[in-house]
């Protein structure tokens, strides 16, 4: 319980009472909690997305969902993807990369990085039919949060400290293989075939980030967690908003 509660305390910004899952060692075990928060947070923007189609147009339900993601994780995610983009874009040697992403103002490409993905998460989510909205908003901090898992097992952690280093105190790869069994049981239940498809997809993406990534900087930092995490979940909207993938 400790383990899970860090997670939700690390991935949200959920009112966690008491002091349970605030010791370094119980959010250095948590990893294979992740999935399980992202689709816990599913569960609440799927049930908000189909209360809210019952009475408002596809855009402002769209919209909302969008809105819940961040409120959730309190913009935590898109800082990291904000300051991955400043970095990974500048054009600069690793190190100086690296200072860049440490900084903590935003640059053009950072803000960049932000409207792009929101606008696509929204523009995907609001051209699916009004009834099936539920499906993306469930599966969608599912795929973020298993892709943070996927970065955390395939990268080596590239600075001296961080909050990021407290999960590399124990490479816990057996979680990577329960957020890919959990990512692609749930997409399948909820989207048959396709849904499979969708899962191989998110994780093909998520693996070329890993690898560029490690290319730019040789290995992952905590805000390229953030990236993985609104990268996948827009990718995951973006493959359901296709033609392919329509419900009739």
């Amino acid at each position: 319980m400790k383990r899970f509660l860090a997670a939700m305390r690390f991935l949200t910004v959920a009112p966690v009472p008491g002091t349970w899952g605030t010791a370094e060692a119980d959010l250095a075990h948590s990893v294979p909690f992740f999935p399980v928060v992202g689709l816990l947070l599913g569960g609440v923007a799927a049930a908000l997305a189909w209360a809210m189609s019952l009475v408002g147009p596809a855009l402002v339900v769209s919209a909302f969902i969008v809105i819940a993601f961040e409120v959730f994780s309190g913009g935590f995610h898109l800082d990291g993807l904000s300051d991955t983009a400043d970095g990974f874009l500048s054009a600069r040697p690793r190190e100086r990369i690296l200072e860049i992403m440490k900084d903590s103002h935003i640059g053009v490409m950072g803000a960049g990085a932000i409207v792009a993905v929101l606008l696509v998460k929204f523009a995907s989510l609001a051209s699916l039919p009004q009834d099936h909205l539920w499906r993306a908003a469930l599966l969608m901090p599912l795929a973020g949060r298993s892709a943070i898992v996927f970065h955390m097992v395939l990268l080596p952690y590239v600075r001296p400290a961080g909050l990021g280093s407290i999960f590399y105190r124990k490479r816990q790869y057996f979680a990577s293989l329960e957020a890919l069994a959990i990512l692609f049981l749930v997409c399948w239940a909820v989207l048959g075939i396709k849904g499979l498809v969708v899962a191989g997809i998110c994780i093909a993406v998520t693996l070329l980030l890993a690898a560029y990534s490690r290319h730019k900087i040789g290995g992952a930092t905590g805000d390229t967690f953030g990236a993985a995490c609104e990268v996948a979940e827009c990718v995951l909207a973006l493959t359901l908003s296709l033609r392919p993938f329509q419900w009739t």
